[in-house]
């Protein structure tokens, strides 16, 4: 696989899993059986709320991927894997004590608070699929990060446009008179 068709891939992967991890955080993560007969549908921006950052955080990631210099590279794609980490954290936590992460809306609805008084009103949790496939998008993000520190040394080198601009003096030119005379040189 060459360089270009390598790069190309790495951020198209960058923008669909950012963008997934995004749409997973919009979508309804449980459904909460209350007792005696009450029910809450909690979304992963209640359950895990730093998704969103997380998400819009590697879409500008990858912007900034499209136009970085080799090692600048290196520093993205650490950062990448670092996001993809905390991205799993945040579906694990969520997944693993869903109470927890439902609490605040359980408590927005019934106006009780605490943790052991939540629990107690809690009588099923029902997981949608979302919460997965976060972790999943998650997952893969890492590997896109780790892909891109190993691999960014054979993509090919940004446009020049993107360059820093170097000014050269140009001899003869108005200013650069103007600070001769400045300096008690003569410019003629």
């Amino acid at each position: 696989m060459n360089g270009r068709r390598l790069k190309l891939g790495v951020i198209v992967a960058g923008l669909v899993l950012s963008g997934l991890t995004l749409l997973a955080w919009t979508q309804q993560w449980f459904a909460i059986s209350l007792l005696p007969d009450g029910s809450v549908a909690v979304g992963g921006d209640v359950a895990a709320p730093a998704l969103a950052a997380l998400a819009l955080s590697g879409l500008a990631l990858v912007a900034a991927l499209a136009i970085a210099g080799p090692v600048f590279r290196v520093v993205l794609g650490l950062l990448e894997a670092a996001i993809g980490a905390l991205a799993v954290v945040s579906a694990v936590l969520a997944i693993v004590d869903p109470v927890a992460a439902c609490a605040s809306a359980i408590t927005a609805v019934t106006g009780v608070s605490g943790a052991a008084s939540v629990a107690a009103l809690v009588s099923a949790v029902a997981p949608t699929a979302w919460p997965f496939v976060a972790l999943l998008a998650g997952a893969l993000i890492v590997t896109v990060g780790i892909t891109i520190v190993v691999s960014s040394r054979l993509w090919p080198q940004s446009s020049r446009k993107y360059q820093a601009a170097r000014l050269a003096e140009v001899d003869g030119s108005p200013i650069g008179d103007w600070d001769a005379l400045s300096d008690g040189r003569d410019p003629t």
